[in-house]
């Protein structure tokens, strides 16, 4: 059965969070004595821009519809609730690591600890979202509300969207990169992003080396 509301750039976030969740507990285990050279790299800073405009996105457009939509279901509420609750504390896992990097007193098991919190902690996050509250997404909300969020998501995404766009869709389907570029991205640039964007990304190696992300947008 087709979903209500096409939650297809939604989808394919979270596909490019968990890929990256492989790579970079991959890229811990490889980094040798001190794991806050990994943390330094091009792949943790698309990461990070990444989630937060993702997770920002949400915060500020999809969960104050969904909690109006929601009014006088209780139940349903303490499920959203506990979503927000996982944000707060992957912001402040994330806050705390940029912490220990900035401290070179912090210890290496810490940086450590904290980047395994992060890969365990994301993971349960991304599937609990999944299997809690895109559901009630798509039973409660209306198509008005999900496209106001999916305006505010693209406008966190296009500050940096020569970088986001190809790291969103390394690996994905022909079908679905087709869809969100299409919900991303103007006709206009599409050129832009196959002449320019595309093999700039594809020119980094973003979990050994530190690499400079500018591309030019247009």
């Amino acid at each position: 059965m087709r979903d209500r509301l096409d939650m297809t750039v939604t989808y394919a976030m979270h596909d490019a969070l968990r890929r990256e969740l492989r790579l970079l507990a991959r890229a811990t285990t490889r980094a040798g004595p001190d794991p806050r050279n990994v943390l330094r790299t091009a792949g943790w800073q698309l990461f990070r821009t990444a989630l937060h405009a993702h997770h920002s996105a949400e915060d500020d457009a999809l969960w104050p519809s969904l909690r109006q939509a929601l009014h006088g279901h209780p139940l349903s509420l303490t499920r959203l609730e506990a979503i927000e609750a996982e944000h707060a504390v992957l912001a402040r896992l994330l806050q705390t690591i940029d912490q220990a990097l900035a401290d070179p007193d912090v210890g290496l098991d810490l940086c450590g600890e904290l980047t395994d919190s992060l890969v365990t902690g994301l993971r349960g996050h991304l599937r609990h979202e999944e299997e809690a509250v895109f559901p009630l997404v798509q039973s409660v909300l209306s198509e008005e509300q999900w496209e106001h969020f999916g305006r505010v998501h693209a406008r966190r995404v296009e500050a940096d969207a020569a970088q986001i766009l190809p790291w969103i869709l390394d690996g994905a389907a022909e079908g679905t990169a087709a869809a969100v570029l299409a919900q991303l991205l103007p006709e206009s640039a599409h050129r832009t992003y196959a002449d320019r964007w595309l093999p700039a990304y594809a020119a980094l190696d973003p979990w050994d080396t530190w690499a400079d992300l500018t591309v030019t947008r247009f």
